[in-house]
């Protein structure tokens, strides 16, 4: 079993449909998923599922693939659900977009999918999210629950994006 793998990114254009038609299935992703993990008490806190689909949007398909699921996916749930509530939307917007940038970036870089390069994005966007989270809160405390709570959700975002970018490592149209 190997651990890396070769990737190819597509870097789509907004111009695109197909940029367009991905976050759709993105945001459809990330829309219920979260609604499933809400079955489970504190599912949301724990599994941090609106993170999910963004991860791998922008990893695999670039930048702005990954922004627009990134910024539309906690609106649209607020929107519709009320979660995240409306209070929360600076720290998960502001986690999402980090996230779609950090993976994009490592992505188009490294050429290739890996545990260590996915815990890499997931704890970046983390650490610089939960600094700007706890500063919002004024507590800092407050920036740190993810890797207290949300540990599964981190694990899920690591094993399971590497499963799923794995699988789409040769996709390329």
């Amino acid at each position: 079993m190997t651990l890396t793998t070769p990737f190819t990114q597509l870097n789509l254009s907004v111009n695109e449909w197909r940029t367009w038609m991905f976050t759709t299935l993105f945001l459809v992703g990330n829309l219920l998923l979260p609604q499933l993990c809400h079955f489970i008490p504190n599912g949301g806190l724990m599994l941090l599922p609106i993170y999910f689909f963004t991860l791998i949007a922008a990893y695999k398909f670039g930048l702005k693939v990954g922004l627009l699921t990134a910024v539309l996916s906690p609106l649209v749930n607020s929107l519709l659900f009320g979660m995240p509530m409306v209070a929360m939307l600076p720290v998960i917007l502001t986690k999402s977009v980090l996230l779609a940038v950090f993976a994009a970036a490592v992505a188009r870089r490294s050429k290739s999918v890996s545990i260590l390069l996915l815990a890499l994005v997931v704890l970046s966007y983390q650490l610089i999210g939960g600094l700007v989270e706890g500063l919002i809160a004024q507590n800092l405390l407050a920036g740190v629950q993810d890797f207290k709570i949300g540990f599964p959700g981190l694990m899920v975002q690591i094993l399971g994006g590497w499963m799923v970018l794995k699988a789409l490592a040769n996709y390329e149209r």
